[in-house]
């Protein structure tokens, strides 16, 4: 099986071959740890989970390692370390937490890595004497910063990621000191603190804190080594930061060849909301915190994955009711067969490892799981219904689905609260049945009904499901 991925410095498709074949590594840019994430920053986190769980599915017998950093120095993490007057690690370790675990309820795994900004300043002040002593950074106020036109020299290398000419660049650092630049483009690498802020002493002795670039370049180095073999995140990184990410580890080796940074470049499409992009000002940013208070994390996980990671992505109300729907329909699948056992060691059929092979199509491989479930519904014979709830389940799996009980499942996340209220009605009923005392199990019936509940007789009795989770 070969896996194709779509390599945005190379603007193709393009085969699949790690470095060493024997460990695989993948990178991602992760959080800025100052606030609750939104909706937008769980997109390359599920989509990128795929690729993890894909990459550890395809090379078994080998080392896949997946690092995912955290930015824990930060304008706004200091900002609001000042305001509540709390060092910034007092901020950092709380969101770094509630992001986790709000990730966590969308089924992503944890990745092997999760380095720390604050962890590795070493690193990182390291890495730009390199630059220095190869008269491709300088010292200015106070300041350390790069110099593109010394690094690009004509060569147009500088814009291979972004495809952007020098000219049409502008400094990519996220608080611009434009007056002590030898050139427009140049951005900072380490930067004098403010009062109150946390300092460390950097290159050449000078006290502050690394800028945002070079933290990656730094820790993608430390933690998996170079070359990464696939370097991601969402396609607003594109420039400044990833094309800053690959000057500066290009600088600081002496290579003029990307690749020696990074073999494969992947980049999801943005979020947006009816054509608009999620914006503070538009009030229309959506928090995963909220979000999976309200939702399973399945099905905020579908909806994520419903089109083309590249492609845009718009976020409704529709589209996560119809992904709760579509979970709703596989997983009644599930319910209704409760007793067939499966394989848990068994593959996901051929159809539906080529759509993800085919760069991480995952719509199409949605489409194949309801393929897969009308195979288990309509198989007859044990045999045979046993090989398609393997294969459902294998698919599922792959794909971080089906991971719950469907009895769970249907009764929609109800809190304890409502779940002993509805148990305590239903057994309220059940008397009431018994007793043939049928106004009263009407009336009980109706005060379920009022709680959003539908009650659902059978031969072994009464279960009950949330409304808006009903199987289908």
């Amino acid at each position: 099986m070969q896996l194709v991925l779509h390599d945005t410095l190379a603007r193709e498709k393009r085969a699949f071959v790690p470095a060493d074949p024997t460990r695989v590594t993948l990178y991602v840019c992760g959080p800025t740890v100052y606030n609750y994430a939104h909706i937008g920053n769980a997109r390359p986190v599920v989509v990128f989970d795929v690729l993890y769980r894909l990459l550890k599915r395809l090379y078994p017998e080998r080392q896949v390692l997946y690092a995912r950093n955290v930015t824990d120095v930060d304008d706004k993490i200091n900002a609001a370390a000042i305001g509540q007057g709390v060092p910034i690690s007092a901020i950092t370790n709380k969101f770094a937490a509630i992001y986790d675990a709000d990730m966590a309820l969308l089924n992503a795994l944890t990745p092997d890595y999760q380095p720390r900004a604050t962890a590795h300043i070493g690193e990182m002040s390291a890495l730009i004497e390199d630059m220095l002593a190869r008269d491709l950074a300088y010292v200015s106020d106070g300041e350390v910063l790069f110099d593109v036109s010394a690094y690009d020299a004509g060569s147009g290398r500088y814009a291979m990621l972004s495809g952007r000419s020098l000219d049409e660049t502008v400094a990519g650092a996220r608080v611009e000191v434009a007056q002590n630049k030898r050139n427009a483009a140049d951005f900072v690498m380490w930067k004098p603190s403010k009062p109150g802020e946390p300092e460390w002493v950097g290159p050449q002795g000078l006290k502050g804190r690394p800028g945002w670039h070079i933290e990656c370049s730094a820790m993608s180095e430390k933690v998996l080594g170079l070359p990464v073999d696939i370097h991601g995140g969402g396609h607003d990184l594109i420039f400044p930061h990833h094309t800053n990410e690959i000057a500066q580890a290009c600088a600081a080796r002496g290579s003029g060849e990307p690749r020696d940074y990074a073999r494969y470049w992947m980049h999801n499409g943005f979020l947006d909301f009816s054509g608009e992009k999620m914006s503070k000002s538009l009030g229309n940013v959506v928090l995963v915190h909220d979000l999976v208070k309200t939702y399973p994390g399945e099905a905020i996980r579908w909806a994520l994955l419903s089109g083309h990671y590249r492609a845009p992505l718009d976020w409704t109300d529709d589209l996560i009711q119809q992904s709760r729907k579509a979970l709703n329909r596989l997983y009644g699948v599930l319910l209704r067969n409760p007793d067939i056992g499966f394989d848990a060691e068994a593959s996901p059929p051929s159809a539906f490892m080529d759509a993800l092979l085919d760069d991480l199509n995952t719509s199409r491989a949605l489409a194949e799981l309801f393929a897969l479930a009308k195979d288990l519904d309509t198989a007859e014979g044990i045999g045979a219904k046993q090989e398609a709830k393997s294969a459902l389940l294998a698919a599922g799996k792959l794909l971080g689905f089906l991971q719950t009980d469907p009895e769970t499942w249907f009764e929609g996340g109800a809190d304890p609260e409502l779940k002993a209220k509805v148990e305590a009605l239903l057994a309220a009923r059940v008397q009431a049945r018994a007793a043939k005392d049928w106004v009263t199990a009407d009336r009980i019936r109706d005060d379920l009904t009022a709680l959003n509940i539908v009650v659902m007789d059978g031969p072994a009795g009464a279960t009950w499901r949330l409304r808006d989770a009903e199987p289908t």
